[in-house]
């Protein structure tokens, strides 16, 4: 009986010190991402477009390009932000493989109103996000 109480309080100690040590740093090409949802969901058009190259592209899955430019998306985004006081993203799924992030998202436009699914594929290169391919669901 000693012996089982021994081993309980030994894996619950060894538990508890594993949950209390600091998560896993966070990769390098995941930073951009996290700055711009940072900046999307606080509606801060600067801070969003500082984690995007000057040369960043925007694609609309399949392959077709929609925009090129951080002023471009500056001038784009900054009037969606203007306009939809509500809106907030919240990742439901994140891959991470090399240079790409593929986030699986939910975005809220209006409140009331249903979330909408959505894909977005992320390149990194020397800590900025070149490109962008949003990929929607069929049904929306």
């Amino acid at each position: 009986m000693i012996k089982h109480l021994i081993l309980l309080f030994l894996l619950l100690f060894s538990s508890l010190t594993a949950m209390s040590q600091s998560k896993p740093e966070t990769p390098a090409v995941v930073k951009p991402v996290e700055l711009q949802l940072k900046g999307y969901n606080s509606r801060d058009i600067d801070l969003f477009a500082s984690a995007f190259s000057d040369t960043v592209k925007v694609y609309r899955q399949p392959g077709v390009l929609t925009y090129q430019g951080r002023e471009e998306l500056h001038k784009r985004y900054g009037a969606m932000f203007a306009n939809t006081p509500d809106l907030h993203c919240e990742i439901v799924n994140r891959i991470v493989a090399g240079d790409v992030v593929i986030d699986q998202e939910k975005v809220q436009r209006k409140k009331g109103e249903p979330r909408t699914d959505a894909i977005a594929v992320y390149r990194v290169k020397d800590g900025l996000i070149v490109e962008v391919t949003f990929i929607p669901p069929h049904n929306q």
